[in-house]
């Protein structure tokens, strides 16, 4: 692999890991109609440092707040504090008990082509009609502390193993679950990407070991920068957007991306 090669796919991760369209399918699919060779589930979640260096940037000060909290002299603070760090441990369990239980199928899911078409036109349709259904209002404002009740946080965290299977995308069905249980647009992005940081780090350390010795340290290194610096940009960017706007653009894509995924398999 390339240093531009790896650079693209570090892109495609940092934008496509955030935007609800699926990183797993396009970090597959994309180098398939480039005709590059497929580097790997390894690679793939070896790219998840780029992203999680971008979650980490996103939301520092949240996640500085949140290790201060448990040593805080006001008891509410602290209460606040370990009562939120206790939910995201417990909510991400199930994504990482069923990750660790499908990992020898992964790779077969990941070149299912058939499969990354029906999953993004299927949750990509869930993911509009759910958020057009429910209310838009946001409630939580910025405060580090604050997370969705204890059933909403752990119907969302189950909700993050699908993402497991390539096309679902986990930040669309966090995404779905958090604003099908009443919870705001920005409000439901900002507790997947909290969600997203523990699982995250947890597959990078497990994937490591999976790395090809012919994958050179800089090769990697330029595909980590690049998901971390996009990553971060897609963050902001969609933020910002959910603030005015709903998810109906990201299930076209999906849409569109599914039907490039069906011309490529009649094609050929």
């Amino acid at each position: 692999m390339s240093p531009f090669q790896a650079a693209v796919l570090g892109a495609i991760q940092g934008f496509t890991e955030f935007l609800p369209i699926s990183s797993s399918a396009h970090l597959y699919v994309v180098p398939t109609l480039l005709g590059w060779p497929y580097a790997g589930v390894a690679f793939d979640v070896a790219l998840h440092w780029g992203t999680l260096l971008a979650l980490v940037a996103a939301f520092w000060s949240d996640w500085l707040t949140l290790a201060r909290s448990p040593f805080a002299r006001d008891p509410a603070v602290r209460s606040a504090g370990r009562s939120t760090l206790l939910k995201l441990v417990v909510a991400t369990i199930p994504a990482a008990a069923l990750g660790l239980l499908l990992e020898p199928v992964a790779e077969g899911w990941l070149r299912s082509l058939p499969l990354q078409a029906t999953m993004l036109v299927v949750f990509g349709f869930l993911l509009w009609w759910v958020d057009r259904v429910c209310p838009a209002g946001d409630t939580a404002g910025t405060d580090a502390l604050r997370l969705p009740p204890w059933t909403t946080c752990m119907w969302v965290g189950c909700a993050q193993a699908l993402a497991l299977v390539p096309g679902v995308s986990r930040s669309g069905i966090t995404l779905t679950a958090g604003r099908a249980l009443g919870v705001g647009r920005v409000e439901a992005a900002r507790l997947a990407f909290l969600l997203a940081t523990p699982i995250t780090f947890g597959a990078g350390m497990l994937e490591l070991r999976k790395l090809s010795p012919d994958l050179s340290a800089g090769v990697l290194a330029v595909g980590v920068a690049a998901a971390a610096i996009t990553g971060f940009l897609a963050i902001r960017g969609l933020l910002r957007w959910l603030g005015r706007a709903g998810l109906g653009a990201f299930f076209a894509y999906r849409v569109a991306f599914a039907l490039v995924i069906v011309l490529f398999m009649i094609r050929r």
